[in-house]
């Protein structure tokens, strides 16, 4: 988590100095910008490295929900937390519509932001974890979607699960029998050729990556990178 760089937006300059101070103490790279505008191109120029942006409301030039919306249109999964003096229930609404992960009302106790800033990123960074890469195919079992060096391909339910399967089971050979009874159930009495048929459709999808999905003569497949 120290290596997590964090975009302080806000047109008060005593108000991000507050926040910088309390988040160097805990070695967080810090970024800041003050007013909407600044903090849409210091996010273009460092959106590789930046974990997490503090967001105030109410600024000059573009206000924290245009900054929002705009930052959504391209990164749904950055965490947000916005800064308001405002606590009214349809501010709220709106900004949880718009994609905010959490409002923090000013004022507040740094120690308490804080807080809330490593417990969002604790989550965020214990779901990319969970996201393992097979050379570049990655699935996400939480949003059943699968991308390919970072662009989504299409599955069915059934070439989801097989796919899933053989990944998960990485240099492991997997019998014809195994995968039926696992990804179809004990209650599939059709062909086992099936399978063959889910597979050449799975490599297809796979484009270039489909290559390590490999048939072991006789007995089944296994996904193996080499």
């Amino acid at each position: 988590m120290n290596d997590v760089t964090i975009l302080i937006v806000d047109d008060e300059a005593r108000m991000r100095k507050l926040i910088k101070d309390f988040l160097l103490q805990k070695n967080f790279h810090i970024l800041e910008a003050e007013d909407g505008e600044k903090a849409l191109k210091i996010y273009q120029e460092h959106k590789e490295k930046i974990g997490l942006i503090l967001l105030d409301v109410m600024m000059p030039k573009l206000d924290g929900w245009s900054v929002l919306r705009q930052i959504r249109q391209e990164n749904k999964q950055l965490p947000i937390i916005m800064l308001t003096a405002r606590a009214e229930e349809q501010d709220e609404l709106f900004g949880f519509e718009l994609g905010v992960d959490e409002y923090i009302t000013k004022p507040f106790s740094p120690k308490i932001l804080v807080a809330r800033v490593q417990a969002i990123l604790k989550r965020t960074m214990q779901k990319e974890k969970e996201l393992k890469s097979y050379d570049g195919i990655v699935i996400d079992n939480e949003g059943r979607t699968v991308t390919v060096d970072g662009k989504t391909i299409e599955l069915s339910f059934r070439e989801y699960e097989l796919l899933k399967y053989l990944l998960e089971n990485e240099n492991i050979a997997l019998s014809r029998d195994k995968i039926l009874n696992t990804v179809w159930n004990y209650d599939y009495y059709g062909d086992s050729r099936t399978i063959d048929s889910h597979i050449k459709k799975i490599r297809h999808k796979l484009g270039k990556k489909g290559k390590h999905i490999q048939t072991i003569r006789g007995i089944g497949y296994k996904f193996e990178i080499k």
